[in-house]
Parts: C-alpha cells; structure tokens; sequence
C-alpha cells in the first residue's frame, strides 16, 4: 500500500505550451475524464502563454498586457472545455466573466458545479495585473478546498539545480514548502507558492508529457515531485 494520500478534490494547472500540441490535448482530456470517472472533483485552471504572456510584451503598459494575457487564457479554456464536452459535463468560468463567451467565476458556482460533477475549467487568471496563473491555480485551490495542486510542467519534476546545467542535479521527490524556499526552487512564483504553504496545499510537479501522470497520481503513485 503506497503511503502517498489519497486525493479526492485536485485543481490542475497547465500551461498555454500544452495547446501547442493536438497530441497532448487530447492526452490531457482523456485523463480529466477517467479522473472524473473514479469520482475525483477536478478544476483545471488553464494558462495563455502560446498565444500571449502579459509580462513579455514589450511597449505595452504592464497592466494593459496582463489584461491582454487574461484574454489568451480564456481561448485556451474555451478548446479545451469543447474538447471535453463531448465526454464529459464540464462548466467554463473565467474571473471575470463575458457575456455571451464565458460566465464569470464565484465560489458558490464552482462550488455547486463541482456538486454537480462537471470539471470545471478556470480562466482568466485572478482577473487582476500583477498576478500570475500560478497565482490563479494557489487562489482557487484554497477556495474550493482542494486537497492539492497538480502542476503539469515540461519537467521531471523538482530539482536541486537545473539539470541542463548541472549534471550532478537531484530530482527531489519530495520536500518541505520550506525546503523550496530556502534553496530558492522555482516550483511557483512567489505569491502562488506563499498561499499554498499558508493553506498547506501540497503541490505535485510532474512532467505533463508523461503518459498518464494525472492519473498515476491519483493511484497514489510516486510521479514528479512533492512539495508540502
């Protein structure tokens, strides 16, 4: 019997490279749909950075590119919840909402629809500059009381260096919030990363490439690294 929790409620954040790729897509939607099937409450929320990332547009006031990237997450959220639609029930909504495209969020509509068993996807990141979507994932999991964060990266999962650089870098499979701090790992920014050691969220990095993984996790087995 593995000794890794058992999650029962799991927000999972993926980046906009994931909608690069037609293959991974369709990896990713097949895994929230069996999830679904074994009763888990999922929430993913959803990144734009193939199409915009607020942060890098150069000549733009900060404020106006971050509102330009909340844009690019909710294109990305609206495939991804069509993909799933055909297999599963699923609720789009965005921080701030479009009438018309997308309802906005409130906790007691994720709430209920999380009752009701559909996957909701969760865009436009906290719907304020200045925060990220890694921030967005931290908020959401502690407002909808999810037992962790899944956090889909192109990595293996946590390492000592990068392992590009360093070939003498350990993966960690598993560490203290703490840990990560002190040695200044880039698990998430730093906002995102405070609010899950405040509310103790475990987070599980993962290489979202890995056939599978999602799910894996859910089995209880060891995938990634863990951070808690």
């Amino acid at each position: 019997m593995s000794n890794l929790p058992r999650y029962n409620r799991i927000l999972l954040k993926i980046s906009g490279e994931c909608f690069a790729s037609d293959e991974l897509v369709g990896s990713i939607t097949r895994q929230l749909v069996q999830a679904r099937r074994k009763k888990v409450a999922l929430a993913v929320v959803v990144g734009g950075g193939n199409i915009l990332r607020g942060r890098d547009t150069s000549g733009f006031d900060r404020t106006v590119a971050d509102r330009a990237g909340m844009l690019a997450t909710i294109i990305n959220g609206i495939r991804l919840a069509e993909t799933l639609r055909k297999r599963a029930g699923v609720c789009h909504l965005c921080a701030f909402g479009i009438p018309g495209f997308v309802e906005r969020y409130t906790v007691e509509k994720a709430r209920q629809e999380l009752e009701q068993k559909r996957i909701l996807i969760l865009t436009g990141g906290t719907g304020s500059p200045f925060f990220s979507t890694d921030s967005a994932a931290a908020l959401r999991a502690a407002e909808l009381a999810m037992d962790a964060i899944l956090k889909g990266t192109n990595v293996t999962g946590v390492f000592s260096a990068d392992p590009k650089k360093d070939r003498h870098a350990r993966l960690y499979r598993k560490l203290s919030y703490e840990k990560a701090l002190a040695e200044k790992l880039a698990v998430m920014d730093l906002t995102a990363f405070a609010l899950c050691m405040e509310n103790r969220i475990p987070i599980h990095v993962f290489d979202i490439k890995r056939p599978k993984a999602i799910i894996e996790i859910i089995q209880r087995k060891q995938i990634g690294s863990r951070i808690c």
